[in-house]
């Protein structure tokens, strides 16, 4: 199919206009990143964002594979010498890869079946004969069919019943019609496989399980998938089978004699024997494919407020990995996050050196000017927090309990290694918790984000599309934010629009041979970053305290001449036109529109002018939880402040202190009715919660945000 095909069927989907899709896909064509074109390409497409821009990208993926595919199946059938005008116009046609690969099945190269042995044995046109339901008395037909190969009438009939049936098996229509009853009626079913139930418990929701497959959420339908792949469950997908036989019948029995019976014994064989279990299948790989979008995009909802939640910014911290036996490890960081001092204190038992480690915090904090204290959310945190209250410090300190997920597999890794070569792993997990707190996105991204634990059966999904998936949402998030150059680690710099490792890498590099980038134009002098790497990430890229003070704003380059002339036309300089409001006011931006540059352009220039190089993030909060440290603390109807560790299609996970988080079902989170969970509640938000019910025994706790006072939620 032409381009232009596919261009037009792409916006008539998507409820967009032609030249729109058709600039969007040149540009992705021609190199740029979405980020790129959503943020400095609007008059091209019209001021599309990143979730239109990427639904284009899908689209047009999707059609070029049709495509492909189209082409193979052409090449395949002519191969066969069983093309026809006819065939051909149905093949280009067809829109959907189901509808192509059903136009193929006939002619797709097969294993010897029941049906190739038949016509290897010259039952096709008895078959072709009996098929057309004209033939009264098809057993004298068949007569004439016994030979050597064939022993009798019924082995003749039997054979022609085999043709049959696998033609009704390939039928178009057949095919579409029994879709459409799966699409409508199919009923999922799960039972527990004997002799399974002790072993397989964790499974027994699904031990006797069934729901209309169309109603079946993403993540059940992942569980279930799971227990059987694990070997204690065996599901099952299909419609009334009466209805499937009545569909069949009706499309193939088309008059009432000895002919028709045949073809009716031939449909039941055709429904039990090939088309319910190749029904099934692509059903199954639907249903899966649906499960698997719908639990990637929870996890990239969850990863992108992750990335972006609020950072502390340039602060001296002191961050805590807390432990019991092994003790607190402490690390000390500037406000560009190095490592200055490391040591371990033991204020909690066994050791219980309390007062020589309210000695060493004192010490630490006065020595090295800290401003505010990181402590890690696992083993012993809730007990480091109150031992740190317990301090009385000279002057006013910050204290933020940070998550640790994904921190020990940061501090095994490559990157850790490489970045504190001559530290152990308790200290590089010390420092990542630090880095962390004053800056979330520039440490996360140095850590596979299904190791963060933000995820809903990422395991069980196409790690392929989870992938590519999670790799979009990261730059998406990095370049919203912006990148400074000459601090950033070359992970972070490798998500920014246009570089990747090596010229992530190559930035460093040159950073280490001649010192801080002073303008945006040396870029181009780093290795094998070329004019077109350059205009997609100069404008995410910035440098504080440059020559130019548009180098540290998202002003792209090649729109400086604008602000040059901006500035020339009320007679001062860009840095005064920075500063000063008033002057701004006076522009009026209607002279400035050229054919490259709209007021779309315009108006972001002047947005960036108003406050430079901004952080799009919120500013961080501190947090207290209740004085509750177990489970054995919780009482039914105890109302407790907490925070969304988790965002899933059934609810919320929330962490109210203790080692267990709490789970909101989607029928608690609010009095009204509540479609999607992330409508209501978004990770790391603070929110009061109800206690409903503790099992201590299982280790649930079951929570409510219904009846309660959010307002209160606000942090002290």
């Amino acid at each position: 199919m032409s381009i232009d095909k596919n261009i037009e069927l792409i916006s008539r989907r998507l409820g967009l206009h032609k030249w729109q899709v058709e600039n969007t896909i040149r540009l992705m064509d021609g190199g740029a990143t979405i980020p790129f074109i959503s943020r400095y390409r609007k008059e091209m497409t019209g001021s599309l964002d990143e979730v239109t821009i990427s639904g284009i990208k899908e689209e047009y993926n999707r059609l070029r594979d049709l495509d492909a595919r189209r082409e193979s199946i052409i090449k395949s059938i002519g191969e066969q010498e069983k093309m026809t005008p006819e065939l051909l116009t149905r093949i280009e046609a067809a829109m959907t890869m189901a509808e192509l690969e059903d136009i193929y099945l006939p002619f797709r190269p097969k294993r010897r079946t029941r049906a190739t042995i038949a016509k290897e044995k010259g039952l096709e046109p008895l078959a072709e004969i009996i098929f057309r339901q004209e033939e009264t008395d098809p057993e004298k037909i068949a007569e004439g069919f016994v030979n050597e190969q064939v022993e009798d009438i019924n082995a003749a009939i039997a054979g022609a019943k085999d043709i049959i049936a696998e033609w009704i098996s390939e039928n178009e229509t057949a095919r579409m019609r029994l879709r459409l009853l799966y699409e409508k009626e199919a009923i999922i079913y799960s039972k527990v496989i004997k002799g399974k139930e002790a072993e397989g418990n964790k499974f027994s929701d699904y031990f006797e399980w069934s729901e209309p497959l169309k109603k079946c959420p993403s993540h059940r339908l992942l569980a279930m998938r799971r227990g059987e792949e694990e070997g204690f469950l065996r599901l099952t997908m299909e419609p009334g089978e009466d209805h499937a036989l009545d569909i069949l019948r009706s499309v193939f029995i088309k008059a009432t004699n000895q002919s028709s019976e045949i073809v009716g014994e031939a449909v039941a064989d055709s429904w039990k024997r090939l088309l319910s279990a190749s029904m099934e299948t692509e059903f199954r790989n639907i249903s899966k494919e649906k499960a698997d979008e719908e639990a990637i995009r929870v996890f990239a909802d969850n990863l992108r407020q992750l990335l972006l939640a609020p950072p502390l910014g340039e602060k001296n911290i002191l961050a805590i990995d807390p432990g019991f036996r092994t003790g607190c490890k402490i690390v000390c960081l500037d406000r560009q996050g190095n490592l200055l001092h490391n040591e371990t204190i033991y204020p909690h038992p066994p050791q219980n050196q309390t007062a020589l480690s309210v000695k060493k915090i004192l010490s630490l904090v006065n020595a090295y000017k800290i401003e505010a204290i990181a402590i890690g959310n696992g083993t012993a945190s809730r007990e480091t927090e109150d031992f740190i209250k317990y301090v009385k410090f000279e002057k006013d300190i910050q204290v933020f309990v940070v998550s640790e997920a994904g921190a020990s597999v940061y501090s095994a890794s490559k990157v850790a290694r490489d970045e504190f070569p001559d530290y152990d792993v308790t200290v590089r997990g010390a420092v990542s918790i630090g880095r962390r707190l004053m800056d979330p996105l520039a440490e996360l991204v140095k850590i596979d984000p299904k190791s963060i634990g933000v995820g809903q059966y990422q395991h069980d999904v196409d790690q392929q599309k989870l992938q590519a998936s999670l790799d979009e949402v990261v730059m998406s998030c990095v370049n919203a934010v912006g990148v400074e150059v000459n601090t950033a680690s070359s992970h972070l710099l490798t998500y920014v629009s246009g570089l990747g490792p090596q010229l992530a890498q190559n930035i460093i590099d040159y950073r280490s041979e001649n010192g801080p980038f002073r303008s945006r134009s040396e870029f181009l002098k780093v290795k094998r970053l070329g004019t077109k790497a350059f205009e997609q990430c100069a404008g995410f890229l910035r440098i504080r305290n440059a020559d130019n003070p548009l180098d540290s704003s998202a002003v792209h380059p090649e729109s400086y001449h604008v602000v040059e002339r901006m500035a020339k036309d009320i007679g001062c300089d860009i840095s005064e036109l920075i500063r000063n409001e008033s002057k701004r006011k006076d522009i009026k931006l209607e002279r400035y529109v050229t054919q490259s540059t709209g007021l779309p352009t315009l108006k972001d220039i002047m947005d960036e002018m108003e406050k430079p190089g901004r952080d799009p993030r919120s500013k961080i909060r501190e947090f207290r939880f209740a004085d509750i440290h177990e489970m054995q603390d919780l009482v039914t109807g105890m109302i407790v402040p907490g925070i969304v560790t988790n965002v899933t299609k059934f609810g919320a996970f929330v962490d109210i202190g203790i080692k267990q988080d709490g789970l909101v079902h989607i029928s608690n989170l609010s009095k009204t009715f509540v479609k999607d969970p992330s409508e209501v509640v978004k990770l790391h938000q603070h929110v009061m919660v109800k206690i409903l019910s503790v099992d201590i025994e299982r280790k649930r706790i079951q929570l409510s945000m219904k009846d309660v006072d959010q307002k209160k939620s606000s942090v002290v």
